[in-house]
């Protein structure tokens, strides 16, 4: 046999070995990670269920509205007194979750600030400072992490306390568990809404309202 076809025959074998060898690694690959049906709304279901997250209302009302929030977006700051006012007109019926997510240049630092502010049991005067003062701690739609110390001086953190704990394992984890559940949950702008579990058909406050006021009924 020349040196030309056994080459060739070399060459032959190197490709099929190659193609059983990518056949049998999308096979164990499928096999060891399936993603059924079930999984998914499992995965989905535990997303909204938001456990780790701050959460405002009855743990048994009726109604669990799961809140996607940038605070550095100016919609959040915009709907969020909304939904607590309606919160107030009807006691005990809605529960509030929220979720952070960082789609605005430099939040990571702001959600970090909101998450910290968790273990000094100050969470939501924080959001509420951060949110009523926003056009004070962002600039073209980008966040000035000075100035956010001073727009939330009026809580009363300790704020060294509150810049260790920003830098937790903690908050860390919490902070990659919201991002994980937003991509799970595909949420790509903020607000976004989940109410019992069922997404906007479209966005909007009239939206927003109308699904709420069913699952109220």
């Amino acid at each position: 046999m020349s040196n030309k076809s056994m080459n060739k025959q070399v060459i032959v074998l190197l490709v099929v070995v190659l193609a059983i060898a990518v056949v049998a690694a999308t096979f164990l690959t499928e096999r060891d990670d399936p993603q059924s049906p079930q999984d998914g709304a499992t995965a989905r279901q535990a997303a909204l269920a938001s456990e780790h997250s701050p959460t405002l209302g009855d743990a048994n009302a009726k109604v669990h509205i799961v809140e996607f929030l940038d605070p550095a977006c100016e919609t959040c700051a915009l709907f969020f007194p909304m939904v607590k006012q309606w919160m107030a007109e009807v006691p005990g019926e809605i529960r509030l979750s929220v979720r952070h997510v960082a789609f605005h240049a430099g939040s990571d630092y702001a959600v970090k600030v909101l998450e910290a502010s968790r273990k000094q049991d100050k969470y939501w005067e924080t959001l509420g400072a951060l949110l009523a003062s926003q056009r004070q701690w962002t600039q073209h739609h980008t966040v000035l992490p000075d100035q956010i110390a001073p727009a939330i001086a009026s809580v009363g953190l300790d704020m060294d306390q509150l810049m260790t704990d920003m830098n937790s394992i903690e908050v860390m984890l919490r902070m990659e568990q919201d991002k994980k559940d937003a991509i799970l949950l595909k949420v790509s702008k903020t607000p976004d809404y989940f109410v019992n579990g069922r997404p906007l058909p479209s966005f909007g406050r009239q939206q927003l309202a109308d699904l709420v006021r069913e699952e109220l009924e």
